[in-house]
């Protein structure tokens, strides 16, 4: 998120120089970043987090739990800040509230950015969404929403069993029908955008998140993105 003040980083999946050839295409620099912020520590959401913190001297905002089982490729992280599920990180006019979601990790969090009367939400890989969440996202003038998989296309699709279970399970993924009961119930007529993430390839497709997400935000006309896993997406201005 760039503000006028702080420019953060959510996640940090892809290495140095992938996510420099990334933000190059948009328009972007690396070498202002003010801090990075870790859902959770799997490692397509903390690849690069070493080389990044390392290289740019930036710290690494995220909580004990997700520290303790950061991979061990990742090596040094120089400068880590701690918080717990539930706690705000103000940076320079920039406020990240940051609440606790289900998933297969050490202690996994979304976070809700806001800045000059903006609130961006941010909901991904969670394996459902109870009313903790769905209270944290409200309000949102933009939202970042898990829309991973279709629960037909998972069940014939080319994953064993256990990793189905896993993914269907309270502690995997969202499907597209999950999100579009989130999506619902956060509708309100100053939401701008939606950003719809974390599509499997294998399990889902990307017609069909875009066609659900319509529905569940009928009769309001929001802007819907899906997020493509080899390429950035435009950026975006959001206004109150």
């Amino acid at each position: 998120m760039v503000t006028r003040g702080a420019k953060v980083l959510i996640d940090c999946g892809f290495s140095f120089k992938q996510l420099q050839h990334r933000a190059d295409r948009v328009g972007e620099r690396l070498d202002d970043l003010d801090a990075v912020f870790v859902t959770h520590e799997h490692g397509d959401h903390v690849k690069g987090l070493g080389v990044l913190a390392r290289k740019l001297k930036i710290p690494a905002f995220m909580t004990t739990g997700t520290f303790a089982r950061l991979p061990g490729s990742i090596a040094e992280v120089p400068n880590v800040e701690y918080f717990a599920a539930g706690d705000s990180v103000h940076l320079d006019g920039l406020t990240v509230n940051t609440f606790s979601v289900s998933h297969d990790a050490g202690d996994p969090v979304g976070f809700c950015l806001g800045y000059d009367g903006v609130k961006l939400g941010i909901a991904a890989d969670l394996g459902h969404a109870p009313n903790l969440v769905r209270l944290r996202l409200l309000d949102s003038h933009a939202l970042v929403l898990e829309s991973n998989y279709c629960p037909d296309l998972l069940r014939c699709g080319p994953y064993p069993p256990q990793v189905q279970q896993r993914i269907r399970g309270r502690f995997g993924h969202l499907s597209n029908a999950d999100m579009s009961v989130l999506l619902s119930s956060l509708a309100h007529d100053s939401l701008r955008l939606v950003v719809l993430s974390h599509i499997s390839a294998e399990n889902n497709d990307p017609a069909l998140v875009v066609e659900t997400a319509r529905r569940a935000m009928h009769p309001r006309r929001v802007e819907l993105v899906v997020a493509e896993q080899h390429q950035p997406t435009r950026l975006f201005e959001v206004l109150p």
